[in-house]
């Protein structure tokens, strides 16, 4: 049994598809093909059901999946604990964000955490959230640093995971300054249309959209769904990253809810305008989350220098 097996594992469940998990875990699709082969061949069983449509749990595979998670964490911790113990491990903590954060939310919040105090030392894995959550749940990073919506469910255990609200954050419906005087030329304004906007309804506005790996786009998704004046359409474009999106969206290519943290700039510029009103916004949460075990000392020290600031 090794270690990558078990993660293999754990992201071959998540994604339900060999593609998939094999790009998250950055090896090909035969060499991780066969590192299942070899997990199924030492348990004795059958972990997966493979067909054309992708790949779900056996019986088996469900009964493994809570253990095979919590075996990896257990060990990712207990290899940390034992090479701090020896002095060989460098207190270093470790971060996973997403990349709409790490731009230009991360470096100006870590810097406000370390006046008076710096830290030793830090590593930022930049992903996107379902591959920041797989390394929170693993162990292999102390920290994640993501965007929230508190009607929006997270896929994180609340029985093992707990979380701070560091910021606030708005997802806006930004477009392209000439796609949306172009758009607009068209618009009746005796139909009693606000001239300032675009109708929400109307499927000849692009739409650039998150992809399902993105916590961004379960939070737009979410907020679609609970508005039937949003006409349903295929995006023209999808991404996990809201920097492509937003970089779609300046190239004037459509319409995209773009976080202001990092589109804040461009908005003021008046190279990105709103596509659509106010009550469209999605007001948005920043938050840090940790396992509830136990973390090493340097970085529960970090942790109560959060609870303790404000």
């Amino acid at each position: 049994m090794e270690l990558v097996w078990l993660e293999d594992f754990i992201a071959l469940a998540e994604h339900g598809s060999f593609v998939r998990a094999a790009e998250a875990r950055h090896i090909t699709q035969p060499a991780f093909s066969r590192r299942i082969r070899a997990l199924e061949a030492w348990m004795g069983v059958t972990l997966f059901v493979r067909t054309p449509q992708g790949t779900s749990l056996t019986e088996a595979g469900r009964a493994m999946q809570g253990g095979a998670l919590e075996s990896a964490t257990r060990l990712h911790r207990l290899r940390e604990e034992v090479r701090e113990v020896a002095g060989k491990a460098a207190r270093t903590l470790q971060f996973a964000a997403t990349h709409s954060l790490s731009f230009t939310f991360f470096p100006r919040w870590i810097r406000q955490v370390e006046k008076g105090a710096p830290i030793e030392a830090l590593q930022l894995h930049t992903e996107s959230m379902a591959e920041c959550e797989q390394r929170l749940t693993q162990g292999r990073v102390h920290f994640l640093l993501s965007h929230r919506h508190p009607a929006v469910p997270t896929r994180l255990d609340p029985g093992r995971f707990e979380s701070r609200r560091i910021a606030k954050d708005t997802l806006v419906p930004l477009i392209g300054a000439e796609l949306s005087r172009k758009l607009g030329e068209g618009k009746d304004a005796a139909a009693g249309l606000d001239p300032e906007f675009l109708p929400a309804d109307d499927p000849a506005v692009p739409y650039l959209a998150y992809t399902d790996a993105s916590g961004l786009g379960r939070i737009v998704s979410h907020r679609l769904r609970s508005n039937a004046e949003f006409a349903p359409r295929a995006p023209l474009f999808s991404s996990h990253l809201a920097a492509v999106l937003m970089s779609m969206a300046l190239e004037n290519k459509g319409m995209a809810w773009l976080p202001l943290i990092l589109a804040d700039s461009e908005w003021r510029e008046e190279q990105l305008v709103r596509a659509l009103g106010p009550a469209w916004d999605i007001p948005v949460e920043i938050h840090v989350t940790r396992a509830k075990a136990t973390l090493p000392a340097f970085a529960e020290a970090f942790w109560e220098r959060l609870t303790t600031r404000d």
